[in-house]
């Protein structure tokens, strides 16, 4: 609960900066906080839970093995709070300054317009702020979320995993698990705001909806925040750890028979 709060709450943070205050200037800085929020979560944690800040992710250990499957209700509920707690913080702390930017910019909050400030809390496709240079449909917004949480576990279990040599140190790995969370960042958010994590965004988004926003926290009509932000992230992870259990970790074991895997 306490690592998801922190990542969310850094990251949909960042964005609000960006959008009430124009602080950031492009997604790579943004995507650098969101990779920071990352990198900090898990050196808070990792020591007590193995820093499981990611519903898909959870979901991916258990399907490659590396963790009980009676634990992931645990998490999911524990990773959902620490969202909702983000979510609470974010509104709290920037409540008077969304009442503001909307006041100035003729924005009445639950109308389609107030989009522009509901995705500081949940991720929409196209993402708002591409000044309607996307067109993302809803398979589209699937796939590359799904892609997306494809790579990020995919990269968490090479840099986790004994028997790749190859790894960094354990010091390091929280660093590059956040370098990777930025990268994919970098050119998914052009189209979907780059959720990949099921509980960063129904957290903040379920405050969203009832602080005001109502549907407009909603990306659209046919349920496209569960498929998008929920479900894809995690058909992305699930594949991921088969791709890493059946294919990946074989290899690595024939190119290093003494590194021990069956731990």
């Amino acid at each position: 609960m306490l690592g998801t709060f922190v990542l969310t709450l850094m990251g949909c943070c960042s964005v609000a900066v960006a959008v009430l205050f124009g602080e950031y200037n492009s997604i790579f800085q943004i995507g650098l906080v969101w990779g920071l929020g990352v990198t900090l979560a898990i050196f808070l944690t990792r020591n007590i839970c193995c820093a499981h800040l990611n519903p898909a992710v959870s979901v991916a250990m258990v399907l490659a093995g590396r963790m009980r499957v009676g634990r992931l209700p645990f998490y999911v509920v524990a990773q959902m709070c620490g969202a909702v707690l983000a979510g609470v913080v974010l509104f709290g702390l920037f409540s008077s300054s969304i009442a503001h930017y909307e006041a100035v910019h003729e924005i009445v909050r639950g109308t389609a317009a107030s989009v522009d400030t509901a995705r500081m809390f949940g991720e929409f496709y196209p993402n708002p702020g591409d000044a309607g240079v996307s067109v993302v449909s809803l398979p589209l917004a699937m796939c590359a979320e799904a892609f997306g949480t494809f790579l990020l576990a995919l990269f968490i279990f090479a840099l986790t995993e004994d028997c790749n040599v190859g790894r960094p140190s354990s010091d390091l790995q929280p660093v590059f698990i956040g370098l990777t969370v930025s990268s994919i960042i970098f050119f998914i958010a052009p189209l979907t705001q780059a959720g990949l994590n099921p509980a960063r965004d129904a957290g903040p988004r379920l405050v969203a909806y009832l602080a005001g926003w109502r549907d407009a926290a909603l990306p659209d009509d046919v349920g496209g925040w569960f498929w998008v932000y929920v479900l894809a992230p995690i058909v992305g992870s699930s594949l991921a750890a088969l791709f890493f259990k059946y294919i990946l970790e074989p290899i690595n074991k024939k190119k290093n028979h003494s590194c021990g895997c069956g731990k």
